[in-house]
Parts: C-alpha cells; sequence; structure tokens
C-alpha cells in the first residue's frame, strides 16, 4: 500500500484545539470492523458496549513539561523539545530549533538561570546536560511548557496542565498524551468497575516521533521511531485471564495497542521492557487485543495506518469521511472511536 492512500480532506475548524467542559463529554463513532456499520454515540456510552470479565488496558505514562524556551549564551534564540530524560536524570536527548545549530560545547541558558551544554549530536537528536544537582524533572518542572501537538496552534495554557493528561497518568516521561485516554473520568471508570469490568497498566513513553510526517511512498518502506515501553508480568496474567474466560481485552488508544502487540508478538503475551518501533499497518495479525478506543488521526500517519489495520482499510477511511460529513472533532482533544477487530 502506499502513503497517499490515507489522505484525506479535513476542514481546519474541525480541529480540535481546546478540551471539551468535561473529559466524557466528547462524542463516540462506534465502527464494527466486520460489517462495517457505523454508530452515533456519546462517549459516556461506552459503558454499554463493555460486558462483566471484559479487560480495559491503559497507558499510564505522564507528560511532562518537555518545552523550553531559551538562548544560547552567545546570542540567538532556540526552542528545546525533550524526547528522553537520560538514566543519569541530568541529561536529555532534544530536538533543538535554532537560526543555526549548537555546536558542541555551547551552553543553553534559560529562565531562572537554568542552563545546558550541548554535548553532541546523535541523529537527529541532541544530548544536553544541564548544569547543577538538580534532576531534569525537577528543572522542567519550574520553566517547561507543554509541548500540544503541532496541529493546535496556540500557546499552551494552564488548562493544559490538566486536560492534557490523562487522570490516572503515573509514570513521567512521554512528549504527547495517549490521547484516547483524555476522554476518561473517575465516574466513568466507577461506571465500568461496578459492570464488572478490569482495569490493567501498561507504560509506553511517546515521543516526539508520533507526529513526525511519514516521508516515503510505500508503507514497507516506513522505519518506525523507536520509544520505550514496560509490560508487566501483572497485565500478562490479567490477559491470560481474561482470555481464559471469555472475556475481551480493549486497549485505550494506539500506543497500548503498539504495546500489548509488541509483547505479544511470540504468539503469546509475556512481559516486556525496553525499546520497540513496531510498524502495524494493514496486513498485520493481531494477537492480543479485541477492541480499542482511540481518537481521530492526521491523514497519512503511522497512527491511521494502525486502525486500518485493526478494523478494515475500507471501513475507517468511509469511517473518516462520515465522521468529517457529521463534522466530529479531529485529533488530540477531540471526539473518539470504538472499534472491534475485523476478523482474519
Amino acid at each position: 500500500m502506499r502513503v497517499k492512500d490515507f489522505s484525506f480532506e479535513l476542514p481546519a475548524e474541525q480541529i480540535a484545539r481546546y478540551p471539551t467542559d468535561q473529559r466524557s463529554a466528547s462524542r463516540l463513532l462506534v465502527l464494527d470492523g466486520n460489517s462495517g456499520s457505523i454508530e452515533h454515540k456519546s462517549f459516556i456510552d461506552i459503558a454499554d458496549h463493555m460486558q462483566p470479565g471484559d479487560l480495559l488496558v491503559l497507558n499510564d505514562t505522564k507528560v511532562i513539561p518537555a518545552r523550553l524556551y531559551g538562548a544560547k549564551a552567545t546570542g540567538g534564540k532556540v526552542e528545546v523539545l525533550v524526547e528522553r530524560i537520560l538514566d543519569d536524570q541530568q541529561s536529555v536527548l532534544a530536538h533543538v530549533r535554532a537560526s543555526k545549530a549548537p555546536k558542541p560545547g555551547t551552553r543553553l541558558c534559560f529562565d531562572e538561570g537554568i542552563q545546558a551544554e550541548m554535548e553532541r549530536r546523535e541523529g537527529d537528536l541532541f544530548l544536553l546536560r544541564f548544569f547543577g544537582d538538580q534532576p531534569v524533572l525537577t528543572l522542567l518542572d519550574k520553566i517547561g511548557h507543554i509541548p500540544l501537538p503541532p496541529y493546535i496552534d496556540r500557546d499552551d495554557a494552564q488548562i493544559d496542565r490538566d486536560r492534557y493528561q490523562t487522570v490516572y497518568s503515573r509514570a513521567a516521561g512521554a512528549v504527547a498524551a495517549p490521547t484516547a485516554g483524555l476522554h476518561f473520568d473517575q465516574a466513568l471508570f466507577d461506571k465500568l468497575t461496578a459492570k464488572g469490568v478490569e482495569k490493567a497498566f501498561v507504560t509506553l513513553h511517546v515521543g516526539a516521533g508520533t507526529f513526525q510526517p511519514v516521508r516515503v511512498e510505500t508503507l514497507a518502506e516506513h522505519k518506525m521511531h523507536s520509544e520505550y515501553l514496560e509490560v508487566s508480568q501483572t497485565v500478562c496474567d490479567q490477559i491470560t485471564a481474561t482470555k481464559a474466560r471469555g472475556g475481551r481485552v480493549i486497549a485505550v488508544g494506539t500506543t497500548t495497542v503498539r504495546s500489548l502487540e509488541t509483547a505479544a508478538r511470540s504468539g503469546h503475551i509475556q512481559p516486556y521492557h525496553g525499546e520497540t518501533d513496531i510498524f502495524i499497518y494493514p496486513g498485520y495479525q493481531f494477537q492480543c487485543v479485541d477492541l480499542m478506543v482511540t481518537n481521530f488521526h492526521l491523514p497519512e500517519s503511522t497512527l491511521l495506518m494502525l486502525v486500518s489495520a485493526f478494523a478494515g482499510f475500507e471501513h475507517i477511511m468511509q469511517g473518516y469521511q462520515i465522521a468529517v460529513a457529521e463534522q466530529y472533532r479531529f485529533f488530540s482533544y477531540g471526539d473518539a472511536m470504538l472499534l472491534s477487530r475485523r476478523n482474519a
């Protein structure tokens, strides 16, 4: 398949630039992966599509205030987007925007006297080491900005500190939110628990690469960016027990799908800790996930390719056309879909 096969037209006014007043107040498009049938619901209705014994799996990564604005010590503005905090907790790999790329030894200056030195390039990223003895995460909490996606063309605001974060976020390290989870609030979780739906948590730290365009013509040529992932033995046991009792594994978001399918590559689910660059596109045989909650994705993106693999290319592309016609809100702060897996 070709990348351009995943193109669609979206009016700019349907890009959601702010969240809804309440998390679960979004709309929900329900798409059956086998028949292609579509229902239009409210997100709170998602409980009606879940059954006792189902397992809801969520990504508990936490978005860090990863965007920094500063200047080189010699002058010239710089914008830094932290991609990953390294193990020493004082260094990061980051994207750096400047009129001229900083050379090794260049000192970068930020608010409150915080400084860092560019040590070396690592591919498209820069290794920056921060001065002082405070962990990088502490420094980011002081001066960093929430790294809103590029299609939300506004500065971050106080509301984003809360709403561009899931209510169950725990493990700090993501530079983009696992946005399907933004729709869930505690009242909805209580409703699902009362119905007999269980929860499990994986961790995948979403990187800025999730917004990078696919720059090849055919899908087979594309190389995915790498992201850090943890799937515990506890989660594996929960999934095994769910399958044994006839329950369904419901993944919240593409990051959760990629997490579980990485851990199940051998044909059965097993613990996984490390990097994943799994690229899921039409033709992929799913090993673990039965249903999927997801937002609407960018044209020609790897995320659109993943959901097309899950629910069927024709069904997804038709569903997107209907969503545009029905004035659904798109992308991170937009509405959601509930997809059932298309049988092979």
